[in-house]
């Protein structure tokens, strides 16, 4: 009878397995909760990063990226309206091609395997600007003028169209890979993947602004049309002046645009210069610059443009000589 309502002790290993085994299913799913809240501040981390990086970068950029949003109108200059967007849309496929498929991973391995390549080839895309330039300011010396009938032949002919086009991929991809190189410098100290995304954003961004505001330049003319014929009086008015103000400010654009593929072009091949120290010619131009603007209001604006117009004038003689040079070749005339 002294048995009857005694409970056995439970052994110890069932003991052991009831007090263990319901927590294990929730501090499992508490242990995954956390690393993925782990892994997706490491990713929030990863984007703000690559944000910042590529904001830096794209402000390094900065004067390239102003160089090429000049250099683009003067390859829509002339067509009729119709045909402005689809040709802009066209260039912008093919700078983004540019950026994305041929320069960001030639930089990526290059900066990995092959640092020292990247000033030469810089040197060499400079250099074809610098020819290019000099070619344009050349072909205006001559001062031959088409007439308008010559005019609408050519705008209606689609292989000129085509060679306008071409014309501008190719010179996009001078302008992308030095926009890409001084991005990449901004990280050349990060991982691959950060290095990889940094640069793909920065082509991303800088290509919609720069062909964004080339087609907004580029139709301008046509809002101010709309404006015109559709507006209040105070719009029809800004209208008129838009109108008559675009056909100027696309023929300076195109000279400014010619102006800067010789700054630019100058300015890689005498930074690379003073990089191997030869010549020692930028830096003289520098310093020329800063005494020259030094007791000036507003110096800093000064120097920068006897810099550039020292970069400049070293681009037009260096492209006037290599143009000079080819056309002295057998079978090259002068054009």
């Amino acid at each position: 009878m002294g048995d009857v309502g005694k409970v056995e002790p439970a052994p110890a290993a069932i003991l052991s397995d009831r007090t263990k085994a319901p927590p294990s299913m929730p501090s499992g799913l508490f242990a995954l909760l956390d690393d993925v809240a782990t892994i997706a501040k490491v990713a929030a981390a990863s984007i703000d990063d690559i944000g910042a990086a590529a904001s830096k970068a794209g402000v390094k950029a900065a004067g390239v990226v102003v160089d090429d949003t000049a250099v683009t109108p003067r390859y829509v200059t002339g067509f009729t309206p119709d045909r402005e967007l689809p040709i802009i849309w066209r260039i912008t496929k093919g700078s983004l091609f540019n950026k994305l498929v041929l320069i960001l991973p030639a930089l990526l391995l290059l900066s990995s395997l092959a640092e020292w390549a990247i000033t030469p080839l810089l040197m060499l895309g400079g250099t074809y600007l610098c020819f290019e330039g000099a070619e344009k300011v050349l072909h205006s010396l001559k001062g031959h003028r088409t007439s308008l009938a010559e005019e609408a032949a050519i705008v209606a002919d689609k292989s000129h169209e085509e060679a306008m086009v071409k014309g501008a991929v190719r010179t996009d991809f001078i302008l992308s890979g030095e926009i890409m190189v001084i991005a990449l410098n901004e990280v050349l100290g990060e991982p691959l993947l950060m290095r990889g995304a940094t640069l793909a954003l920065v082509a991303v961004a800088i290509t919609i602004a720069v062909y964004g505001v080339v087609g907004l330049i580029v139709k301008m003319d046509d809002i101010g049309l709309r404006m015109a014929e559709r507006g209040t009086r105070a719009q029809r008015s800004i209208g008129r002046g838009l109108v008559h103000l675009m056909p100027k400010l696309l023929a300076a654009l195109a000279t400014i645009g010619t102006a800067a593929m010789l700054w630019v072009g100058g300015q890689i091949v005498l930074h690379g210069l003073d990089e191997y120290h030869i010549g020692d010619l930028g830096h003289a131009l520098h310093d020329f610059a800063h005494r020259i603007a030094g007791d000036l209001p507003l110096g800093g604006v000064w120097e920068w443009l006897i810099g550039a117009a020292g970069a400049g004038v070293f681009g037009l003689l260096l492209g006037a000589l290599i143009a000079g040079l080819l056309h002295l070749m057998p079978g090259k005339k002068a054009h």
